[in-house]
């Protein structure tokens, strides 16, 4: 990434102000739930229906994000390391979708910049595919039964590692 990109992409993400983190639930796997709260995370952030998610605020925030920005950036769960990238996953295939520019402006850039959308599209495909290996089953499919508009497939990719989980816990 050029220092000319860094500069527009944290511009872009000034003004935005955090929309993708409007309505957000990210997943969170019990491997990064456990690396969140020794990181400081108060467990009162964490939701659980279905999956476990950070919770958002009555007026729809992430309750991680102030300021109109991650207040974990730098430990963040593996689908907002994603973004603006999302998934959803079909027996043994991950489907990948590509948010539009109305949910994250940072897209165009993306997409002026081959190299740098190629290493998130890399950087997520890793963070998806990790997520899905440490989720259970009932957890992936309560997350992919939550509707995503504004996306677009860009790939499909073999669920490589398929974890059996025990469904008592």
């Amino acid at each position: 990434m050029t220092d000319d990109w860094m500069t527009r992409a944290e511009a872009i993400c000034m003004l935005c102000g955090g929309h993708c983190c409007n309505g957000a639930q990210p997943p969170i796997s019990e491997d990064c739930y456990r690396r969140l709260v020794a990181q400081g995370v108060p467990d009162a952030v964490f939701g659980q229906d279905g999956y476990r998610f950070v919770k958002t605020r009555d007026d729809g925030t992430c309750m991680l994000c102030k300021g109109g920005k991650c207040s974990i950036h730098a430990f963040k769960p593996e689908t907002c390391i994603a973004g603006p990238f999302t998934f959803d996953v079909t027996a043994d295939t991950i489907r990948i979708f590509l948010k539009y520019e109305t949910i994250c402006p940072l897209v165009r850039l993306l997409k002026e910049f081959p190299e740098v959308y190629d290493q998130q599209y890399a950087a997520a495909v890793r963070s998806i595919t990790r997520l899905v290996s440490d989720l259970r089953e009932n957890e992936l499919a309560a997350i992919c039964r939550i509707e995503e508009p504004e996306t677009e497939k860009i790939a499909e990719i073999p669920r490589v590692y398929p974890v059996q989980h025990d469904n008592r816990h």
